[in-house]
């Protein structure tokens, strides 16, 4: 395993690619160029026990011996995800498939960011996540500059919040997502506590009245899609998933004998079961036999494989190959991996899918402010509607509480109990029947019993 040759003739361009400042990127070409010259003279292939040896007889020492370690295991692990076929074997001849190592940290990064990024690497935070923390940790150090995050308080916390709701005028979702960033911060990385905050300044909570389209819109919106953006929107709206949701199933996720589909690590790293509509099976069962011509051709390229939770990767390293694991909903070309850097098929990105649905309720004329978790609340809905038991359409969500799904009371077409508005009793003119307005009554004095005296009017 540590002696075999590895062979990278492209290593320049994918460092070209990798997240790191000018000057850590070009120190890193350095100590390549050095390594790979001194295999040169020697007459030997790298690998990593010849790395072993030239970091050891070279005798580099201080901050150098940091950065080129840091390099040559960059070589290496590159190496390997972009020539999977090449393999690490060991002393019986098997090739090892290891998983897939983060990006490291760029050199120069600041402690506290640095801390930071290992404490969620540590939990297996998902990419978005780690993105998040990290985005409101740096809009926080900028506020408190010159001033570090390590010796920031209560005070400073309070202040960022109650700012964000005064001054940026940011929704209570918003405000609640920063807090648990620096609560993160604070409990897991200071491990200091911060004590009671509940004196900030909190945003105020939006209208919580969700958009649904009617029947007839559905129908509109679904007759401006076209093959896979198609069939993406209507099982979103036939099966109730979040977009998130949507866009990570994977093969497995179809039962489609039992007409279900099933959700992995949905909000909050739950498991469920959602109903899978009758009309889909055919197309579905079209889009699978497409998907595994994908899948058959990316195996004879010997593919990287698709992405696994980070636990999965570690304990079956080979699923990633496997059918069952393949996205429902593939890019058509491969991209390179945020979190990891390999090059591989990952599955279509939620903005491509968004752009898609905006477009075709443009097109459509739907005079409403429609995206993707639209056919969501359309779904429910339309269920409660229909006579579903709100338990029911609750677990079908993946609803915590009751509470959660009771929204959707509020847009039902019959909503409470199904009461009546008084003016469906009175009758309302026809829309085509003129009005009977005396044009000389508009803006003469209110009438009278007798002069001087008004007709008392009650509220």
């Amino acid at each position: 395993m540590w002696r075999q040759p590895v062979r990278f003739p492209g290593w320049k361009a994918v460092l070209d690619l990798e997240p790191l400042e000018p000057f850590a990127r070009a120190r890193y070409a350095r100590e390549i160029i050095f390594y790979l010259a001194y295999c040169k003279g020697g007459h030997e292939p790298a690998s990593i026990a010849g790395a072993k040896r030239y970091l050891e007889s070279q005798q580099i020492a201080g901050p150098r011996q940091v950065t080129a370690r840091e390099a040559l295991r960059w070589f290496f692990l590159a190496a390997r995800r972009e020539h999977p076929d090449l393999g690490f074997r060991d002393d019986s001849g098997r090739i090892e498939v290891q998983p897939p190592t983060p990006m490291p940290i760029p050199p120069g990064t600041p402690d506290w960011e640095a801390e930071l990024i290992r404490a969620m690497r540590l939990r297996g935070f998902l990419w978005n996540t780690e993105q998040i923390y990290h985005g409101w940790m740096t809009r926080f150090a900028a506020r408190i500059a010159p001033a570090l995050p390590l010796r920031a308080g209560p005070d400073e916390v309070r202040e960022f919040l109650s700012d964000l709701a005064v001054r940026q005028q940011v929704s209570a979702s918003t405000q609640r997502q920063a807090l648990n960033a620096l609560v993160f911060y604070f409990h897991e990385v200071l491990r200091r506590d911060l004590g009671d905050l509940g004196d900030f300044r909190r945003a105020r909570r939006g209208p919580s009245i969700p958009v649904v389209l009617s029947r007839d819109e559905i129908r509109r919106l679904f007759g401006q899609l076209h093959d896979t953006p198609l069939l993406m929107a209507q099982l979103q709206y036939g099966s109730g998933l979040r977009v998130t949701e949507l866009v990570e199933l994977r093969v497995k996720s179809l039962d489609l004998d039992r007409r279900r589909v099933l959700v992995f690590g949905g909000k909050g790293d739950k498991d469920r079961a959602t109903v899978l509509a009758e009309p889909l099976v055919m197309p579905l069962r079209a889009h699978l036999d497409w998907l595994r011509k994908v899948f058959d051709d990316d195996r004879r390229d010997r593919a990287p494989a698709v992405w696994l939770p980070r636990g999965l990767e570690r304990k079956f390293s080979a699923a990633g190959t496997e059918w069952p694991w393949q996205w429902l909903f593939p890019m058509t070309e491969w991209s390179r991996d945020r979190q990891t850097g390999i090059l591989r098929r990952h599955h279509v990105l939620d903005g491509v899918y968004q752009r898609a649905i905006k477009v075709a309720a443009e097109n459509a004329g739907i005079d409403k402010r429609v995206t993707p978790h639209v056919l969501r609340h359309s779904f429910a809905t339309h269920l409660l509607e229909a006579g579903a038991d709100i338990r029911t359409v609750q677990e079908l969500l993946g609803h915590a509480s009751v509470e959660t799904t009771q929204i959707y009371t509020h847009v039902m077409q019959r909503p409470g109990i199904g009461v009546r508005s008084p003016l469906d009793a009175l009758g309302a003119r026809p829309p085509g029947e003129p009005a009977r307005v005396n044009p000389q009554a508009i803006g003469s004095p209110p009438a009278t019993d007798s002069p001087g005296q008004r007709i008392p009017t009650h509220d």
